[in-house]
């Protein structure tokens, strides 16, 4: 679990505001408007949103590094890792009152855009288990949403796709964020908007997911706490066989109860 206190808001995001990021299908212009937009005067420059690639991630922003996904550091969210004793990070949450994101990267073709594919299969696979999802845009494009039963009662879910080079990273919002994004995501949308992927060289199938890892100084940590906890185990030996106390002298003998006398 890491918590961290530092850092700003992220750099693109103002209260109320909800801009189309560089993966938005509605920022890219249609082809007859090309010639419109050459002969218009040049726009103004506006700052582009993540997630990013490594090959292009600004430098200015502080990061947790978890191999493949290197999550900013946002004020007020809690990052949450469940990991392997190896130090495999299986699960990665990230928390803001009471809302949730989890996050997750996958492998992706070169030249082909796999969320539509992905969200398809989510929808079918929802479906199968009686939840109905329905299909609303969103930021980065088509989004889907649930509502899902839990242990704890009913559970709104909100499923983005963003696709980059040879990568898609799959972000579900829960709570508050899931269902009114515009107030409630806030820090956690930062956290999406400065989130950067580090695809790696290795020719991997789509739809696998990018490997993800503890940072070098919590999985020492881990490794230390997982020797001096075997070393404890060691040094208590192996528990006594029959009964026997620690130091092998056996149980004392309960004296039978005497029997009461019948009264004549």
């Amino acid at each position: 679990m890491f918590s961290r206190g530092r850092g700003s808001g992220g750099r693109h995001h103002k209260a109320g505001e909800r801009r189309p990021g560089r993966h938005s299908a509605s920022s890219r212009p249609e082809p007859d408007e090309v010639d419109a937009l050459d002969a218009e005067e040049p726009a103004e420059e506006v700052d582009a949103t993540g997630p990013y690639d490594v090959s292009e991630a600004p430098d200015d922003v502080e990061v947790i590094d978890l191999g493949s996904l290197k999550i900013p550091v946002v004020e007020g969210v809690e990052v949450r890792v469940q990991a392997a004793p190896d130090g495999t990070v299986q699960q990665v949450l990230l928390v803001h009152r009471d809302s949730v994101l989890q996050l997750a990267a996958f492998a992706a073709p070169r030249s082909e855009a796999i969320w539509d594919e992905a969200r398809a299969d989510l929808k079918s696979s929802l479906f199968g288990d009686g939840v109905a999802a329905e299909e609303e845009p969103g930021e980065y494009g088509p989004e889907l949403r649930a509502r899902v039963r839990t242990p704890e009662g009913l559970r709104d879910l909100r499923f983005i796709g963003i696709d980059g080079p040879r990568w898609m990273v799959r972000a579900i919002y829960q709570g508050p964020a899931a269902v009114d994004p515009a107030t409630a995501a806030g820090p956690l949308a930062d956290c999406l908007r400065n989130l950067v992927v580090d695809r790696g060289k290795e020719a991997m199938p789509a739809l696998e997911a990018l490997p993800l890892r503890l940072p070098k100084e919590f999985a020492e940590q881990q490794a230390a706490a997982q020797a001096a906890a075997a070393e404890q185990a060691q040094a208590a030996g192996p528990p006594p066989a029959n009964g026997a106390s620690p130091g092998g002298t056996p149980p004392p003998r309960r004296r039978p109860s005497p029997r009461p006398r019948r009264s004549r």
